[in-house]
């Protein structure tokens, strides 16, 4: 099986080297922007096309790693050849293979998604960082098995998920990864109230974030939960709730604290945190 990668950004240029580095045959890069594809062909070891349907020919896979917008752009184009028998794949996080081929039967194309879950960071780096990480398939064709062995047998996780649930999975993957960095900054802000500086609320907050993401993703979020709910601690959750200069702020703290309060009732059975339950369950007032 020969790829192509139409689109020559962070995620073209790390799956390709990815791909290679594996023994998996990479054909090479087409993009609209020549001299990116130029750049990813030789990052690569493989070539650069000047059109799409020299690629398209010499290949059995074609991954569309370009933005979410321009995909079923890109696909209704490359639809305008003879794709029958090809495997169209995508990267998108949310988008089903249907959703963003559209039409597809009308080909004779096989169509499919591959989200990696993992950040690219970097279109030189990424694909060191690759083994290990989590790719979800979805699609339509028969060749579901086969992507899914390649990938295990690169040395990363595969599962296949029904295209229904693709959106809650790119939602349960922003919570974790995106929505973090909103937390966080809800803890820089409180901390710069107090007199820190970024760097130093950083370095204080840097110990105490990594220790419980470890014992989170060792012993799951219920055995690891510590803190004011896990206690049942209800005067503190109050004051929590007094500093919030903000209603939203305050609907934050607020709305986790009731999905904290369920761990808590998982952890500790039995116990009466009605009082607590009642003060979370009060809306923020602006």
């Amino acid at each position: 099986m020969k790829i192509g990668f139409i689109g020559a950004g962070k995620v073209g240029f790390s799956l390709g080297r990815f791909f290679v580095q594996g023994g998996i045959p990479v054909t090479g890069y087409y993009s609209r922007h020549r001299a990116s594809a130029k750049e990813a062909a030789a990052f690569t070891g493989t070539e650069q096309y000047d059109t799409a349907a020299d690629l398209i020919a010499d290949s059995d896979a074609l991954f569309l790693t370009v933005p979410d917008g321009a995909i079923t752009a890109v696909w209704q184009e490359i639809g305008k050849y003879d794709i029958k028998g090809k495997m169209i794949c995508h990267c998108s996080g949310v988008m089903t293979a249907a959703e963003a081929f559209p039409q597809a039967d009308r080909t004779g194309a096989f169509i499919y998604s591959m989200h990696p879950l993992f950040p690219f960071h970097s279109k030189y780096e990424t694909y060191r960082e690759l083994p290990g990480a989590f790719f979800c398939l979805e699609g339509t064709g028969p060749h579901l098995p086969l992507w899914t062995k390649l990938l295990q047998q690169l040395g990363v996780q595969a599962q296949v998920i029904p295209a229904a649930e693709k959106k809650k999975y790119h939602a349960a993957c922003a919570i974790a990864s995106n929505l973090m960095c909103a937390l966080l900054q809800e803890s820089l802000d409180l901390l710069k109230n107090c007199g820190f500086s970024e760097t130093e609320a950083l370095s204080a907050l840097t110990p105490l974030a990594k220790s419980n993401l470890t014992h989170i993703l060792e012993e799951g979020p219920t055995a690891a939960l510590t803190g004011p709910v896990e206690r049942g601690d209800t005067e503190t959750v109050k004051k929590h709730l007094a500093c919030f200069a903000s209603a939203e702020d305050r609907e934050i703290y607020r709305l986790l604290s009731m999905k904290l309060l369920a761990l808590a009732a998982e952890k500790h059975p039995g116990r009466d945190d009605a009082q607590l339950k009642k003060l979370l369950e009060t809306p923020a007032q602006a």
